[in-house]
């Protein structure tokens, strides 16, 4: 048989484990390829070489050109590309997930569509944005809801008040931007940028945008779902205070991308969010298994809980 052409994928034992990978990195305007077992990045400046079985997921901006070994060598590591706008904000297509194990998939898919866990997940996620309030693991959805509205008021008039923005509500037509006020508008733009990064997150660990706990019935429902864990700290301050700087009005959707990618700067948010949607998913097991990541199994389901190993021929006389 013909030989393959190019380095031999990396071994199993050559992977890095998956809590001791670089979990992200973004690169832009700059050609990405493959050197050996290396992805290489090129631009003005030189080439940087990043070691393919210690990465993530690529995040790939604006003005960056991948070629097809580049794309090779990440399936063979079990990395993932993600395409994306300016500093991850905006999210546009991705390749194969980070997970080789539909472990989390299949926790998110039996939560979903089990009444009583899906309340618990619910729950679970309420309790993430208020974790100072007590009684919230008897509350039903409506009662969830309302606290949830009651709590999102009192940050958007606490920033009112910081930033001096007049505000009266949170009011948007999604086929008319223009016609929101500024503060309505930058709102919008700042959480249609992280909405691009908890989607980049949540495709590369392998689970499903469009199977939410709170939302439901959209192919970005569970993206809305985490993107709410992080909307008071990250998009509500810096929308008002892209309001407040009417230097910044003649483009309100670029400035405000501008400042959630300068919020987004350090990182945090992406192992945070990564961390989030283990905990939730699998509350109950260590979230730092390597075998959410790794396993590389097919069984075949054989009725009940029960599997058998994949590739036999079980051939029965009858």
């Amino acid at each position: 048989m013909r030989e393959i052409p190019g380095a031999p994928p990396p071994s199993l034992g050559e992977l890095t484990r998956a809590q001791d990978r670089l979990s992200f990195i973004y690169l832009e305007r700059c050609v990405v390829h493959r050197e050996s077992n290396a992805i290489t990045a090129t631009d003005e400046r030189g080439t940087v070489h990043i070691p393919a079985a210690s990465l993530g997921t690529l995040l790939l901006g604006p003005g960056s050109r991948v070629s097809h070994q580049a794309m090779v060598l990440l399936a063979e590591s079990g990395s993932t590309a993600v395409w994306v706008g300016e500093q991850g904000v905006r999210y546009y297509a991705h390749g194969r997930g980070l997970s080789q194990s539909s472990r989390l998939l299949d926790a998110q898919a039996a939560l979903v569509t089990n009444q009583s866990a899906r309340l618990r997940v619910a729950r679970s996620m309420y309790a993430m944005r208020f974790p100072q309030e007590e009684g919230i693991e008897s509350l039903t959805m409506q009662q969830l809801r309302g606290r949830e509205g009651a709590r999102v008021k009192r940050i958007y008039r606490m920033h009112a008040e910081r930033t001096g923005v007049r505000w009266e509500r949170r009011q948007y037509n999604v086929e008319d931007f223009a016609s929101g006020s500024v503060v309505n508008q930058a709102l919008s733009a700042a959480n249609t940028s992280l909405y691009g990064v908890v989607h980049a997150v949540i495709v590369a660990l392998g689970c499903s945008p469009g199977l939410g706990f709170v939302h439901t019935g959209h192919e970005r429902s569970f993206v809305y779902d985490i993107a709410d864990l992080y909307k008071s700290e990250i998009t509500i301050p810096a929308a008002f205070n892209v309001a407040a700087d009417e230097s910044l009005h003649d483009d309100i959707p670029a400035a405000t991308r501008h400042a959630v990618r300068d919020s987004l700067r350090d990182g945090r948010l992406l192992v945070r969010c990564v961390k989030d949607v283990r905990t939730l998913l699998l509350p109950e097991e260590d979230v730092d298994d390597d075998a959410i990541w790794t396993s590389n199994v097919v069984n075949i389901w054989d009725g009940a809980d029960r599997v058998v190993e994949g590739g036999q021929n079980y051939e029965v006389d009858w």
